[in-house]
């Protein structure tokens, strides 16, 4: 299989890349590096630098690859700037990735793999949550999100092209061999920020202790970025080999609170990481948990790590390393 990673510079794209060389697939990586870090694409890999949804850009490197798939992750992604500024998340997540798209139905690329989010749910009316729970965003970037699976829908029966739209839950931990990990800048995921806290001996804020939870903290899934990365690579040959794409969650379908990812991050580290109760963020759900049946059956994915205290030590050790 012939596969080109957009955005194979980032957190999930790199893995997915480092996945895609254990498997023995053929693999290029597109990143225009704004966001991405170099370091995180396989030495062995060819690298395109340069902006994904400049037809004239990548229609070439498309035509001239006869790829297979597309693995598109190359999104903005932070949900703050979204509210604040919806504007660039619509004409570069929407508008662009339609451009994108379109190149990859002028390519005749058959198979497209979209990096999408457990925030098209938006706050669920009951958990765990299914691909068939109504798909109502509540900031800019879910909804971005949302469009562009109707594009692809949309596409899909119109010109016969294939693609799968994963959900992630809440995408944590690292490389165990220390080839890639979170390097976000700013960092807005929970883990890091409790590492970085223990890294620093400085506390670590925690937005909203009053929510209807076992511990009054949002609940949520942790999926460790190697199964995700797994996730893609069988999505792909799922789909190559004729079976149905569309939505598929991809997470632990186990939640844990962010006082339990503190308490895991003590264990781990050894460090006692005190505690700042802030108030609730708007639009934070109180539980998000993924139904994951779809994935495991139709995709035949397992997730190897099982124990919230793995994922927090491959996430560790990695801080470690690039502190």
């Amino acid at each position: 299989m012939r596969v080109l990673v957009i955005g194979g510079a980032g957190y999930v794209g790199g893995h997915v890349a480092h996945e895609l060389k254990i498997q023995g697939h053929h693999f290029e990586v597109l990143d225009n590096l704004s966001t991405g870090f170099q370091e995180l694409v396989p030495v062995y890999s060819e690298l395109h630098i340069g902006d994904a949804y400049d037809v004239a850009f990548i229609g070439p490197i498309l035509k001239k690859g006869r790829f297979d798939a597309v693995m598109h992750f190359a999104a903005l992604s932070l949900v703050g700037e979204s509210v604040t500024n919806p504007r660039r998340y619509f004409e570069s997540n929407v508008s662009g990735g339609i451009r994108l798209i379109g190149a990859c139905i002028d390519a005749n690329v058959p198979v497209f793999i979209l990096s999408s989010s457990a925030g098209v749910y938006g706050e669920p009316d009951k958990v765990p949550i299914s691909e068939d729970c109504p798909t109502t965003p509540v900031n800019p970037y879910g909804a971005t999100k949302v469009s562009l699976e109707h594009v692809l829908a949309s596409y899909s029966k119109a010109y016969g092209s294939k693609y799968c739209a994963l959900r992630y839950f809440n995408a944590a931990g690292a490389h165990p061999g220390g080839l890639a990990g979170e390097l976000h800048n700013p960092e807005t995921h929970l883990i890091p920020n409790v590492l970085r806290a223990a890294l620093a001996d400085k506390a670590v804020d925690v937005f909203g202790g009053d929510y209807p939870t076992r511990d009054g903290t949002c609940i949520r899934d942790y999926v460790h970025v190697c199964d995700l990365a797994k996730a893609h690579v069988l999505a792909a040959e799922s789909l190559m080999a004729g079976h149905p794409g569309g939505p598929v969650n991809l997470g632990s379908s186990t939640g844990t609170s962010v006082l339990e990812i503190v308490e895991s991050a003590r264990r781990v580290t050894g460090k006692c990481i005190p505690v700042n109760v802030k108030p609730r963020r708007p639009g934070d759900p109180p539980v998000l948990i993924a139904d994951s049946a779809r994935a495991r059956q139709e995709l035949g994915w397992k997730p190897q790590y099982t124990s919230i205290d793995d994922i927090m030590r491959t996430a560790w050790n990695w801080h470690l390393r690039n502190k």
